[in-house]
């Protein structure tokens, strides 16, 4: 199929997660196509790192960057609260940022509110920025969600959603990712008369990115494998109507079935609410 993708200039896009990985490669892909970008990291050097690297490669796009350890609810808000402050407009949101199995994959960690770290960072932070980001999408609207997930996912065990008992890195990470796509789900049902739309997808297979070596795991494609996908969801004019999705890289795909639950979805709903109450 024909991947080329069109500009994306007059469009500002958030990407988390932004200073290494498939955020970095995304963020120098927009770049080469005219978008202003707002590229989040959780260190200071590594962001000012890839925002020059992208003045570089396109000196007149405009480069912002936010700084926040989105493994704390209080930052996600804060950081949240300076965007809102800040900017104008805001087309994309990229939720991208994501922590893999870890190099220990028994050790559970625990974010900064004390929930179990991957089912935080990769599911809590990313709902709770869309939410308070959403009054912005949707004065800017057409305006795009798009949450990178996972061909793997596990469903959630409501009786442990924190995995106190047996704690496995490789689970804690296919749950944390299927309860993105269960929430894309919901999201895009809530918001279908708004002109936002909210999609997941799973990018490549064990792309070649820092997360995936530090995890222990053999790399199957380049970088580029999975932003091109992913580049598509955010700029394809065709796709500007389409929401409620799950894609594995470019096709429309059926994600794990416990997604398809609107017991279990109604019951993630509800988890979600309470713990970013």
């Amino acid at each position: 199929m024909d991947t080329e993708t069109p500009s994306a200039r007059n469009k500002t896009v958030l990407i988390t997660g932004s200073t290494q990985g498939l955020g970095r490669h995304v963020a120098l892909d927009l770049a080469g196509k005219g978008a202003t970008l707002l590229l989040h990291g959780r260190d200071r050097g590594r962001l000012d790192q890839v925002a020059a690297e992208v003045r570089a490669t396109a000196p007149d796009v405009p480069v912002r960057t936010y700084l926040a350890d989105l493994a704390d609810l209080d930052q996600v808000l804060a950081m949240a609260a300076r965007i809102l402050d800040a900017e104008s407009r805001l087309d994309i949101l990229v939720n991208n940022v994501a922590i893999g199995f870890g190099t220990d994959r028994t050790r559970r960690e625990v974010s900064h509110q004390g929930h179990e770290l991957r089912f935080a960072v990769n599911y809590l932070a990313p709902c709770l920025l869309t939410r308070e980001l959403l009054p912005l999408l949707t004065a800017s609207s057409p305006a795009r969600v798009v949450n990178v997930a996972s061909i793997g996912q596990a469903p959630i065990d409501f009786d442990d959603v924190m995995l106190e008992r047996g704690y496995g890195g490789v689970d804690a990470y296919c749950r944390s990712k299927l309860a993105m796509i269960m929430s894309t789900f919901d999201l895009a049902a809530e918001l279908v008369d708004s002109r936002v739309t909210v999609n997941a997808l799973h990018p490549a297979h064990l792309m070649d990115t820092p997360g995936v070596r530090e995890s222990g795991l053999t790399p199957d494609v380049g970088i580029d494998e999975g932003v091109r996908p992913t580049v598509r969801l955010i700029t394809d004019p065709a796709l500007e109507t389409v929401t409620g999705k799950y894609f594995e890289q470019f096709t429309e795909s059926p994600a794990h079935e416990q997604a398809y639950d609107s017991t279990a979805r109604t019951r993630l709903a509800a988890l979600t609410r309470s713990l970013l109450a």
